[in-house]
């Protein structure tokens, strides 16, 4: 028997069920329908698990670095069973806090397969949902007045180099990793290949990256990639890049070996094991978007500013739609997807006002334009920079290597964009974000108190450094 509902939300990820959750407090009723589990890639096999692995990483070169802080630990060992013990656990923790979120909001739940129907004796318009379970039970079919996709993405295989589980891998397969190997050969120095990189370097594996652009973290800022290379290899990490594996020289045995073309030449690698991590692709397969008039382009779904598709009582977020594939995007996707239904004219997301984050040691985060993309829009700037050795608080961490970096337009003094590298770059960002948000300007910002010893005196350093007029430095 179908049952009806005001909205159906056709995977259960981080974006999907925060939609669902404001779904719920703004009185529609709601049902979710995921293949897996509730969390999705976030929680299960992305941001969640790998930055719990990032952490033990960090506590176990924190302990290696003892004696700098005037500790004598001896025979310091790395038991990687319970590193994955303690991964697994945060993850069922939050997992269980999910389900309970979904129980308080009276939010249904269908676990299968979701896939749109086209217009049928139950609806004139397409959208009616089967939820397919696969397992010889009967499909159940949900009636909605709106319909909103939230599938996310999938690691995206190098042809000739599709992973095995075993000695090549996706960022998902190595999540599942019972021992550590000696070596890793990682394919792709963007934001997952970086962090994985760090996180093995701290682990003491010996890791080499292979980059097909000209830099590592080729959409950041380059001063923030230059200086990423600087500490990674600081680490031992090898970088190539401008550099293009040859997927036919491919060999398996004890170990994986294939041939790197850098410079017109060609040269031998080697490793343990190897991990593709060169992006993500969109799982729009199989969920019927062809019974509909929703178009897409390059692998994604399309949509306007509200997240609304060509069948406009059907929206789409997060991953499945492209752009910037980060869960705290998804998440405001989705609220504002679940506005624009209610009618309430949500403003639509201005991604420049985007901040992300890169979990390495050493952090990395950034808002708004790099100087490249500024320069390109035909702003004329002034920019400020500002060391963590010139903050107290780092000293005391012990970290401090990095710097911050400000944007400004010279013509108005806007803010354009802030970047970070160093000590919890990724926690300082957000005065960065709500900076922005707020269209603050450097002067705001250095006749802002931040207290003392702290890291974020950086920031009105880093404001004041813009007109040349920073207090220690």
């Amino acid at each position: 028997m179908a049952k009806e509902y005001d909205l159906v939300i056709i995977g259960g990820g981080t974006g999907g069920y925060v939609a669902a959750i404001r779904a719920s407090q703004l009185g529609l009723k709601t049902a979710i329908v995921e293949k897996e589990k509730l969390g999705g890639t976030c929680l299960h096999a992305g941001c969640i698990p790998t930055k719990t692995l990032l952490k033990s990483a960090e506590v176990y070169q924190t302990v290696k670095r003892s004696r700098e802080f005037g500790m004598k630990v001896e025979k310091v060992a790395l038991d990687f069973e319970k590193v994955q013990e303690r991964k697994q656990y945060v993850v069922e923790t939050l997992h269980k806090g999910v389900q309970f979120l979904m129980q308080r909001g009276k939010i249904d739940i269908y676990y299968g397969t979701g896939r749109i129907l086209g217009p049928s004796i139950f609806s004139p318009l397409p959208g009616t949902v089967s939820v397919e379970k696969g397992n010889g039970e009967d499909n159940e079919l949900l009636i909605p007045q709106y319909v909103l996709v939230a599938t996310g993405s999938r690691p995206k295989q190098l042809p000739g180099l599709e992973a095995d589980g075993k000695m090549i891998l996706t960022s998902d397969d190595a999540l599942r990793l019972e021992q550590l190997p000696k070596s890793m050969l990682i394919i792709g120095g963007g934001v997952i290949g970086v962090e994985w990189a760090s996180m093995l370097a701290d682990f003491d594996v010996k890791v080499t990256i292979v980059e097909y652009a000209k830099r590592i973290l080729p959409t950041e800022d380059e001063e923030i990639s230059k200086e990423m290379t600087r500490q990674l290899k600081k680490k031992g990490i090898q970088i190539f890049t401008g550099a293009k594996i040859i997927p036919d020289s491919l060999k398996k045995d004890s170990r994986v070996t294939v041939q790197m073309e850098r410079n017109g030449e060609l040269e031998e690698l080697q490793a343990d094991q190897m991990l593709v991590s060169i992006g993500r692709e969109a799982n729009i397969e199989g969920i019927g978007l062809e019974n509909t008039a929703i178009r897409t382009g390059d692998g994604f779904i399309e949509v306007n500013p509200f997240c609304q598709t060509e069948e406009k009582h059907i929206y789409a977020i997060g991953d499945c739609i492209g752009g910037m594939q980060l869960a705290h995007v998804a998440s405001r996707e989705g609220i504002i997807a679940v506005e624009h239904m209610k009618g309430l004219n949500p403003d639509p997301l201005d991604y420049r006002l985007v901040p992300k984050a890169i979990y390495s040691n050493p952090e990395a985060a950034s808002i708004g334009f790099t100087t490249e993309e500024a320069i390109e829009k035909g702003y004329k700037i002034k920019m400020g920079k500002f060391p963590f050795k010139g903050i107290g608080k780092a000293l005391i961490q012990g970290e401090t290597d990095g710097f911050a970096k400000m944007i400004v337009d010279e013509a108005t003094d806007d803010l354009l964009g802030i970047h970070i590298i160093g000590p919890k770059a990724t926690e300082l960002i957000s005065e960065a974000s709500l900076s922005l948000f707020l269209n603050a300007i450097p002067w705001e910002i250095n006749q802002t108190i931040h207290p003392h010893p702290s890291l974020s005196e950086i920031f009105a350093e880093l404001s004041l450094s813009v007109d040349g007029k920073a207090i220690h430095g």
